[in-house]
């Protein structure tokens, strides 16, 4: 694991997994595998893990961070999309989601995440396939544009931001993270509606460009309901969520599954604690939830 990595709402996640030795365990979003390494030491001596990432490159940090636990460990290149299908029969004790980005992804600027150093704008968690974010903005129309970035980053001046992009383009193409980041000051302003703003007006555009890029909403309330449908009797889910959107879909996929078979075990998401925000401020939008598979249901499949 990274010495600066710090995994979002760690102590909360393993007592809502009730992680206990000999288990299965299944880490969807295994990211640097802050997660990963705890859910293992406590599952020791004969507990074991099954870890994936769409992020190839993090997926080699987590192998090596995960070495010591040998065989104990098995990582898989995968979208947790696709996770039900690879477990085929198998039934976990507990599976995790961890939706944020990782560190990884947000500190180096060739991967084109962050708007606070200078990097090619990518932002594909999955840099083996699919279109950048730089093939997003220069050729998705002014429309297409504005209602994305409303409906993914839920912000105001979304069609403000839009024109100006497209604007932008038509003299050159829009390439880098710091050049995208301030077209979009300079249209969306430090204020809004007379009102200061408190985060960076390159915020939202960020994430929403962030989430069309990875397609991060498609499909997110299915998986989370095929993956609980893989659990074994009294088995948990956690999911860790990172915007409203995420949480949304989360909210909305435990609450159809507490009516066939499940329990809910946070009716409200967990967040962090003010200690955890002293030491990790990127956790101040972590939100978790988990549920538990009731002993002879079925549930859904």
């Amino acid at each position: 694991m990274a010495p600066d990595h710090v995994p979002a709402l760690l102590t909360e996640t393993l007592e809502w997994l009730a992680v206990t030795p000999g288990g299965f365990y299944v880490d969807g979003t295994v990211g640097l595998a802050g997660h990963a390494a705890e859910i293992l030491r406590r599952s020791a001596p004969d507990g074991r893990l099954l870890g994936a990432d769409r992020d190839s490159e993090t997926l080699e940090e987590a192998r090596a961070a995960l070495a010591e636990f040998a065989d104990r460990a098995r990582l898989v290149h995968q979208d947790f999309r696709d996770l039900s299908q690879t477990l085929a029969g198998q039934a976990p004790n507990g599976i995790l989601l961890d939706l944020g980005v990782s560190s990884v992804q947000l500190d180096r600027p060739e991967r084109g995440f962050s708007f606070r150093a200078d990097g090619p704008l990518d932002m594909r968690m999955d840099r083996t396939c699919g279109a950048s974010a730089a093939q997003l903005v220069n050729r998705r129309s002014e429309p297409v544009l504005a209602d994305l970035i409303h409906e993914f980053g839920e912000e105001p001046a979304a069609r403000r931001i839009a024109r100006a992009i497209v604007a932008t383009r038509h003299r050159r193409p829009i390439a880098s993270t710091l050049e995208l980041a301030e077209v979009v000051r300079r249209a969306a302003g430090r204020g809004g509606r007379g009102r200061r703003r408190s985060i960076d007006p390159a915020t939202r555009t960020f994430q929403a460009l962030r989430i069309a890029t990875n397609r991060e909403l498609d499909g997110l309330g299915a998986a989370v309901t095929a993956l609980a449908g893989c659990l074994a009797p009294r088995g948990r889910m956690a999911v860790i969520a990172f915007h409203s959107l995420e949480d949304r879909e989360v909210k909305h996929a435990f609450r159809a599954l507490g009516r066939c078979g499940f329990r809910e075990l946070t009716r409200k998401p967990v967040r962090p604690g003010a200690e955890e925000l002293r030491r990790n401020p990127r956790a101040r939008s972590a939100r978790l939830r988990a549920i538990e598979r009731e002993p002879g249901q079925e549930g859904p499949r």
